[in-house]
């Protein structure tokens, strides 16, 4: 069964690109929880890391206001004065993806991988996240090239390496905020689209050790969503909107849940309701994705159809 994600392809392909474009340069929205000082962990208040102004300000840039030429700009400038975050690398492969730069992909997964297994001396913790990040980046590559079918065998022993490298992170520190949020984000789209697997752990894993917030309340609205399980999914895009009222791609994401909510129930309240939301979201689509503001465009037009068609 296919699932719909933000940036749907085939089912076993949504699984890698969702989290590649949602977890991995995971950030923002609480910095001010965080010592200033430190330039900005937004994952942790106890034993927070320095990542990085560049870094920091990119993640805010994507995460918190979803700006994404924001973020390229300070990407660019973080490539060279923050070149050991493998972090940096991780969001540039996912900005790469999502412009259809395979090349680019292609590079920034493999410098992610990199600068993971570097940082394990150092960071051991952050180093086996990182370096489970790249071999999920890597194996998102293998599927971009060689498709599906093909790509499959070498993709999922590159998923078995990610687990493997979590593992060993959740050994060190088990309740650690920034491996909750990208293991949660994982279990949940592996868990949403296999009929035998059970997404309450992921849920609660993203609800009680997972951060910043609204990102743990957005993974679980898409999940939420994608259980067909309109009034949760409401309710923690709602959560995750009070944090980052900025951020188009929440109101995107309240729209779809709308929208399916409203064609469940037969509800043109509900459905004009998405399409208002979608408005909101297209309010600043200079700043998203052109292909994801086509996609807005096109789920919107089809909200106001289903709204002439009565239903």
């Amino acid at each position: 069964m296919t699932k719909k994600f933000l940036y749907p392809q085939t089912l076993r392909f949504s699984q890698f690109t969702k989290l590649v474009q949602t977890t991995l340069g995971v950030a923002i929205a609480l910095n001010l929880w965080v010592n200033p000082s430190l330039a900005g962990d937004p994952f942790r208040t106890n034993q927070p890391r320095q990542i990085g102004d560049n870094t920091e300000a990119a993640f805010k840039s994507v995460f918190y206001k979803g700006d994404y030429p924001a973020a390229e700009r300070y990407l660019k400038q973080a490539t060279s004065s923050e070149s050991d975050e493998p972090l940096v690398y991780a969001m540039k492969a996912s900005l790469a993806y999502i412009n259809g730069d395979l090349i680019g992909l292609d590079n920034y997964s493999r410098k992610t991988l990199e600068t993971g297994q570097k940082l394990l001396a150092k960071d051991e913790l952050r180093g086996n996240i990182y370096t489970a990040v790249g071999h999920f980046l890597e194996g998102a590559v293998v599927l971009t090239r060689e498709g599906t079918i093909k790509g499959a065998p070498k993709a999922l022993t590159r998923l078995r390496q990610v687990y493997q490298h979590l593992d060993q992170a959740a050994a060190i520190s088990s309740q650690d905020p920034e491996l909750n949020l990208i293991k949660g984000y994982m279990d949940l789209m592996l868990s949403v689209s296999l009929p035998f697997a059970n997404p309450d752990e992921a849920i609660e894993r993203l609800e009680k050790n997972a951060a910043p917030e609204y990102l743990a309340h957005r993974g679980i609205a898409i999940a939420y969503r994608d259980l067909k399980q309109y009034s949760q999914a409401l309710d923690y895009a709602n959560r995750a909107i009070k944090v980052a009222a900025d951020n188009p791609e929440l109101y995107y994401l309240k729209a779809q849940i709308l929208r399916e909510q409203g064609t469940n129930e037969k509800s043109q309240q509900l459905i004009q309701e998405a399409i208002a939301n979608f408005d909101k979201a297209l309010t600043k689509k200079s700043q998203l994705p052109r292909d994801l503001v086509k996609q807005i465009e096109r789920e919107r037009n089809g909200a106001v159809n289903s709204l002439k068609s009565g239903g």
